[in-house]
């Protein structure tokens, strides 16, 4: 390694330990000198001699990288146990800290600058938020931490285990996709709860509507209905929520057109745009109004984050819809663009919107793919207005429809 390189690969390795230590030092700024296990001087010395370790790795072999981790960790035993034995603290946090310091500092001159410099930003993200993080704690239940555990389960131990492929009449039942949506229904269902719990009914459920939007706006307004069958206090803001899900779709439509087909943005966009606009001016709109009812809705007792058996309810409709969908392709045959869009739209949008962009850079006229790609947005958006009336009852499905009408003739207007 140039010398050159080599020094400044050792100044990032400094760096790195100097930031962990920054937060350390401040976490223990009101004890005595040298009461602390390592401050700000140690932590950055620690990661210079990670850094030089690492160096000396690359001459020598990486076994000596091992012995210089395990005399290191000999002495931050060794000093932990004495500051145990003199304040009776049995934190470990400080004697990890150091450790994973010396580690940054070596994989920063092994090679692994970007992540080291990376993971050393998050140490101390996790390191100060421990205030917060113990609070968390204390306030979170039984029957949340049994969410998060159920969660986990379906989504990284059965999940990653089904086939991915089709099954049954036109191949149409994907195990893997249809379980990832029950995992997703359950995930919109898990962030809503706990937005609601932390920042409030008012700027919670708006918040998930947005954020669900960019993954599965259909998951996030089955997910809402639920909550407002109920919970009747809560519709105004879920009517807003609902909302700015179904308006999420259509930026994301616009994203995968200019990633796929960027050659049908000028068709497309000024469309899309309009209706987004709308839509989220329409949420916008109810959402402010909706602080008259902000005392009523606090008052809401918040039901368990994970429920299961609506996700699978849920499973089970998209099943059904997805035969469906493919059943009228294959019995009415290549009829036209803008039946299979009006059919794809009952289901799902991204996969005819990447089917049309793709096929606009070949041999279909991109104002035919631009209409195809809205009548299955606005198809889409009409789905969306039955599943809450369906779930909810007409009272919120109502609402919802109203707040949907303007960006949905708009679309409309296009297409005749």
């Amino acid at each position: 390694m140039e010398p050159l390189e080599a020094l400044r690969l050792l100044g990032i390795a400094l760096a790195l330990g100097l930031l962990i230590g920054v937060e350390r030092g401040w976490s223990s700024r009101e004890e005595a000198e040298g009461a602390r296990l390592a401050g700000l001087r140690t932590f950055g010395l620690v990661g210079l001699l990670g850094g030089l370790w690492g160096l000396l790795a690359t001459e020598v072999g990486a076994i000596l990288l091992g012995f210089g981790f395990v005399a290191l960790a000999g002495v931050v035993l060794l000093a932990h146990l004495q500051t145990v034995r003199r304040d009776q603290d049995l934190g470990v946090t400080t004697a990890v800290a150091a450790l994973v310091t010396f580690s940054l500092g070596a994989l920063t001159t092994l090679g692994h600058a970007v992540p080291a410099a990376a993971s050393a930003v998050i140490v101390t993200i996790l390191l100060g938020l421990k205030p917060v993080l113990h609070d968390w704690l204390r306030r979170l239940s039984q029957e949340e931490l049994a969410a998060v555990l159920k969660l986990a389960l379906i989504s990284v131990v059965i999940l990653p285990v089904l086939p991915n492929r089709g099954y049954g009449p036109w191949d149409a039942l994907n195990p893997y996709a249809i379980w990832w949506m029950v995992v997703l229904i359950a995930a919109i269902s898990f962030v809503g709860y706990f937005a609601v719990r932390i920042a409030g009914p008012r700027r919670g459920l708006p918040l998930t509507g947005l954020l669900g939007g960019l993954a599965s706006s259909t998951a996030t307004t089955l997910s809402f209905s639920r909550m407002g069958r109920r919970q009747p206090a809560l519709h105004t803001l879920l009517a807003a929520g609902i909302t700015l899900s179904a308006a999420t779709m259509f930026p994301r439509m616009l994203l995968e057109v200019a990633v796929v087909g960027p050659a049908l943005l000028p068709a497309i966009a000024p469309t899309l745009v309009v209706i987004t606009v709308l839509a989220y001016a329409a949420a916008g709109l109810v959402w402010y109004r909706s602080r008259t009812d902000n005392a009523t809705a606090n008052d809401v007792t918040l039901k368990n984050p994970f429920e299961l058996g609506p996700a699978l309810q849920f499973g089970a409709l998209l099943a059904g819809v997805l035969l469906l969908a493919e059943g009228a392709q294959a019995w009415l045959g290549d009829a036209g663009i803008y039946l299979l869009a009006a059919a794809s739209g009952l289901s799902d949008v991204d996969a005819i919107t990447l089917s049309l962009a793709r096929m606009s850079g070949e041999d279909l006229a991109p104002e035919v793919a631009a209409r195809g790609i809205i009548l299955a947005g606005v198809v889409n958006t009409g789905v969306k207005a039955g599943l809450v009336a369906i779930v909810a009852g007409w009272r919120l499905g109502g609402r919802v429809a109203a707040l949907f009408a303007a960006p949905a003739a708009s679309g409309a207007l296009i297409l005749i």
